[in-house]
This record gives C-alpha cells, structure tokens and sequence, in this order.
C-alpha cells in the first residue's frame, strides 16, 4: 500500500504527505530520546494536541534541506511558518483519518518496510540493514512500525481523493477544444544582418561609447594563488597489497557468494483478518489453487483474488529473496517449487499464500582480474583512511606554523601548484569552491601574508594556499576593448534598421497598401505554417505564444497583425489566418486517456486541498504568538 500511495499521490497531496516523511521521521527520532526527562514547549495546539517546539525545529530544518537553501539566503521566519502550516496540516489530517476509523493491516506495513529501498541491499529486504538505519534516526522498530503505521493512515485519506474522481466526456471535450486548438498564421521575419556595413563607425563614436559605459570594461581584482593539495589517491599509489591477501579475500568473497542463490516469487494471499477465519482462507485458497490446475492464469487470479492488492497489480509479483527476506513458511515452499509452479496453500502470520517461483537465479562470482581492483582498494581503505587523517593533521600545524609552501612541499612531498588569475566570483576547479574563495581573500592570507588553514575540500583532499600576488581592479585601456565597442555599436545600428524596417511593414499592412512593394525592396517574405498546435516547436516558441493570443479572425473583418521582436533582434510580423477547434476525436486513444487521468489527478488535488481546508477550519488551532525581538 505504500507503493500505492508513492504511485498515486501527486500535487498538493505529495507535498502535504509524502514530502513530510523525512521530517516526522527526524521529529518522532527526537522526541523518543528526550521525551521521558523534559516536555518540550508548545508552538501550536490542534483540537488539543500539542506541536512542540522540538517538532517544528525538526521540520523546518527538513524543509531547508529539501528546498536546498543556505540559511543566509531564506527568510528563516517565512520557512518557519511554513514548517509550522505542514506540521498543522499534517495533525489534521491524521487526527481525521483516526476518526474515520481507518486501518492498515499488520501484512501492509510489513510489506512496506521489506519493499524500503533504504532496507535493501540489491534489491533484496536486509533486516540488519533496516535495524541500523532505524537505530541511526533514533528510531526503534515498534516506534517506527507505529509511525509508519499513522502515514500510511494519512496516505489513505488523500489517496482517496487522489484516485476516486473521473472527468466526463463532455469536460473532456472542451478541455480537447482549447488544448488542442490549431491555427494558421503566415509571418515575415527580418533578421539583423548587413544592412548598416555601408554606415562606417567612428573613431568618435567608440571613443564617445568608451567613455560612457567605462564600468562595462572593469576588470575585476584578481590573486595569483600558490597552492599544496593533499590527495588520498596519491597516498594509496603509495600503499602496496600483497597479491596472496588479494587471493585469499577473493577465496573468500566468492565461496560466499557462490553459496548463494536468488528467487523471485508471486503469490496470492487471503488475508486472516476481521471475520475471515484461518479455515476460510484456507478453502478460499484451495478453491484458487484448483482453478490454477484447471488452466486459469496466476496473474489474473491475483488481481482477482488476492488481499495483497499492491502485488496483485503486478501479477503477484513479490520480488527477490535470497533465502531470508519472506517468511520461513515462504521460503521452504519456494525450495520446493520448479520454475512456474506453483505451490499448495502454505500458512503464515499474515494469512494463506499461494506461492509461485517465478525465476531461480545461482549466483556466479566474477574472475579474479575482473574484482581484482576493488578487492585491492577495499584492503588499503583502512590505512589509507589512518595515513590521510594523519597527513591532514601534520598539513594542518605546517600552514600554521612555517610562513611559506616549500617547508611544507619538503616535509609531505607535495608539489607546489600556481593558478591562473582568481576572482572573489571564482575560477575553474578548487578555486570554483566557496571556501576556498572565502579563505584567498580573508584578511589572514590576503592583508597578512598567511598561510590558509588546511581546507578540506572533500572527504579525499585538503588544500593550503597563499597570495603570491594581488591585482587592483582596473579599467581595460581603449587600444584592448575597441574590436568590442565596434561590434557592440555595429550591433544597435543592425538592431535600429531592423526595427525601422518593421515599422515601415506594420504601417503598411495595416493600411492595406505598400505591403508587396517594400517586401520586395526589401527581399522579404511571407512564411506560412498550417495546423501549429500550442506545443509545436516549427517556430520560436515566443512567435507561437503570440500567435495563440490574438483574436480569432472569424469574430473580426480582417485578419488580425501583431509583432514582436525576438531576443537576438529579430522582428517579426504576423497575421493569425485561421483558427481550428481541437476535438477528442482528433486525439490517439494513449493522448485520450492520459488527458483523462491528468483531469481526474488535478480535480482530485482540488478536491483534496478543498477537504484539508475544511478540516483546517472547523479545527480548533492555537498557535503561540512570536517573542518579541529587541
């Protein structure tokens, strides 16, 4: 059910659901280490359910990482509030689906945690996996099955709206007639070109030009860097592995391996649940089981039958196992089972399962030369870990306490680089990074002639660096940027005749006379395009945008004119010539049917935000007033 919601909650609800995962997940983590020594203070109240302090720092704090935002360049107020509407929302939304009497089963949310990509290791569900990762968000596994367990409750509220509207065929139609409307327009574009080459430029003019735009031509202060960079790569080209440790690791990663094998298995489950007794489902089972001997297909028989209606969609289909990752009922079956066949009823904590091996993969381990590098990298990782911190720590006291790069090129073996001119927006490479730009131009090293402090650039490589040279800003002399002024004042006399010349055309069509003579004069002409849909890519998009805004011709005495002129200069008149209305009919039944779905998606997020605006009003929310700031 949680693919479910993952596959079918799309716009506001993503928003309001799915996309306050991570932070409920943080928020519980918190609230379980410190909730039995103090009672965090209170930033809303919900229906009389507290929002804690804790609560929204965690949120708010999730919602800049997922925005990716620095702190300096957001208003933190704004993103708290934010947070604190989320976290609102959220409260209200759970709290109705509490009341609605909503259920998950116990089979659901342990499908949903095997089926977590976080709890996988190829594919494959790894309960070791799960209970660390758990453990490193704060989380217990009855805490995080009772979280999840509530999500999923939420997930089904919005699911609800988000995949029970439908769109008519009528609304379907006038959708179709405006979204799939064509026009005819015929256009006359007039590039920049050569038109002004006769009109020499000035010595005047580029002096003039020069002397009012100087800034245009600022360079700005640069440093001419020397740096030393320590590289974990270069320690391990260092480091030397014996080829028999290299043999025995392989000995021993492909015995394990090739001791292994994965299944890939369907199933059909009848759920012991509610008023379903364990002797029902059993016969329910049976009953299906003849059927599959009678010929019916697994497949249609799980979409049919089975309780499991996120598997059953896929065939059954319930992925990998190399042995562990399904119930121990499960797995003898699938030892049991050949290729498609399909096993007798077999019983678990979750019901009765019909179990089919679908696929039976041994595992075959690569040749030596093929792993032989990562076997190697994986043997000097540890030392060459322990040898880098070490290094950084003796980089580190050398760019404190020497006064130049060559103590420390001598003593760690690193070479002495220079850069090319570095400004405080940054160069290519280390010098695109912001730390590194931050400490080039600090008091310390630029005013004071200091080493930087050992910066980290990485997990793998630290840099120190010192100013060899500092250049002022200055303003190129003319003699350097004149080849630049003429092309720039070369440009604006292309740009001014263009435009001359298109108002000279719109004048013209306009009055209904002149036209044909000065697109002669001129060695232009028309362009037309037929059947152009909004989405069209025959022309500029821009020109296709204003085509889609004029009038339709049929409603006024004359073809209706319009122009524009395109980002690199280019005029262009139009004349809308014909307009046809779009029809379903006009459509491929793939186009039809993804309208269809898009329709019902969009009527049910409105639906949805309509419903959490309810609920949002008739609650009753208290929220604690700021503190005021001194």
């Amino acid at each position: 059910m949680l693919q479910d919601i993952r596959d079918n909650s799309q716009g506001v609800i993503a928003k309001i659901i799915i996309g306050l995962i991570v932070a409920v997940m943080a928020l519980f983590g918190v609230e379980s280490i410190i909730g039995g020594f103090t009672a965090a203070p209170s930033v809303a109240e919900v229906n009389g359910e507290e929002i804690t302090e804790v609560q929204l720092q965690n949120s708010t704090q999730n919602l800049m990482s997922s925005i990716g935002a620095n702190p300096g360049d957001i208003d933190q107020a704004l993103v708290e509030q934010l947070a604190l509407n989320q976290l609102i929302e959220e409260t209200i939304l759970r709290q109705a689906a509490t009341d609605a009497d909503l259920a998950i089963s116990n089979d659901a949310i342990d499908r949903a945690i095997i089926n977590t990509p976080q709890f996988q290791v190829g594919g494959v569900f790894d309960s070791d996996l799960a209970v660390r990762t758990l453990a490193a968000q704060g989380f217990s596994v009855p805490l995080y099955r009772a979280d999840l367990r509530q999500r999923m409750l939420m997930g089904q509220v919005a699911n609800a709206y988000s995949s029970s509207n439908f769109s008519t065929d009528a609304e379907l139609e006038r959708i179709a007639r405006l979204t799939r409307q064509s026009r005819d327009f015929r256009y006359i574009s007039i590039p920049m070109g050569t038109r002004t080459l006769e009109t020499a430029i000035t010595d005047e003019q580029i002096a003039a030009y020069y002397e009012d735009n100087q800034e245009q031509f600022r360079e700005p202060e640069s440093l001419l860097l020397s740096y030393v960079i320590l590289d974990q790569a270069s320690i391990a080209d260092q480091i030397e592995v014996p080829e028999a440790e290299l043999r025995t690791l392989y000995e021993e990663e492909r015995n394990a391996f090739e001791g292994s094998a994965e299944k890939r298995a369907s199933h059909i489950l009848f759920e012991v649940i509610g008023s379903t007794t364990e002797e029902e489902a059993m016969a329910a089972a049976t009953a299906a089981r003849a059927r599959l001997d009678a010929g019916e297909d697994f497949a249609d028989l799980a979409l049919e039958l089975s309780d499991d209606v996120v598997s059953a969609e896929e065939g059954g289909d319930i992925g990998y196992s190399d042995g562990g990752a399904f119930p121990e009922p499960i797995e003898e079956a699938l030892e049991a089972l050949s290729v498609d066949e399909v096993s007798q009823p077999v019983l678990t904590e979750f019901g009765v399962h019909l179990v089919k091996l679908t696929e039976d993969n041994e595992n075959v381990y690569p040749e030596f030369a093929e792993v032989r590098e990562r076997l190697e990298a994986e043997l000097k990782s540890s030392e060459v870990e322990l040898a880098y911190a070490e290094q950084l720590e003796n980089l580190s006291n050398l760019a404190f306490e020497t006064g130049d790069l060559e103590t420390i090129s001598n003593q760690l073996g690193l070479p002495v680089q220079q850069s090319e001119p570095v400004t405080r927006n940054g160069g290519s490479g280390i010098f695109a990074n912001p730390a590194v730009l931050e400490a080039a131009f600090s008091d310390s090293v630029l005013l004071e002639g200091n080493n930087s402090d050992a910066i980290e650039l990485d997990d793998s490589r630290a840099v120190v660096l010192r100013v060899e040279q500092f250049n002022e800003s200055y303003i190129l002399p003319l003699e350097e940027v004149e080849p630049e002024i003429a092309v720039n004042l070369r440009t604006e006399m292309e740009r001014e005749a263009v435009q001359e010349i298109g108002n000279e055309l719109m004048v013209a069509a306009s009055a209904g006379e002149g036209l044909d003579e000065l697109l002669a004069q001129y060695e232009l002409e028309w362009i037309a395009q037929e059947d152009v849909l909004r989405s069209s890519t025959v022309a500029n998009q821009s020109l296709i945008s204003e085509v889609f805004s004029l009038p339709d011709p049929a409603t006024r005495d004359s073809n209706p004119l319009s122009s524009l002129t395109l980002p690199n200069g280019t005029f262009v008149m139009l004349e809308l010539t014909e307009v046809t209305p779009g029809s379903l009919e006009s459509m491929s039944d793939e186009e039809r049917e993804a309208m269809r779905l898009t329709m019902a998606n969009d009527l049910g997020s409105a639906d949805f935000s309509g419903y959490l605006a309810t609920l949002r009003s008739n609650a009753d929310i208290q929220q604690r007033e700021p503190a005021p700031e001194f």
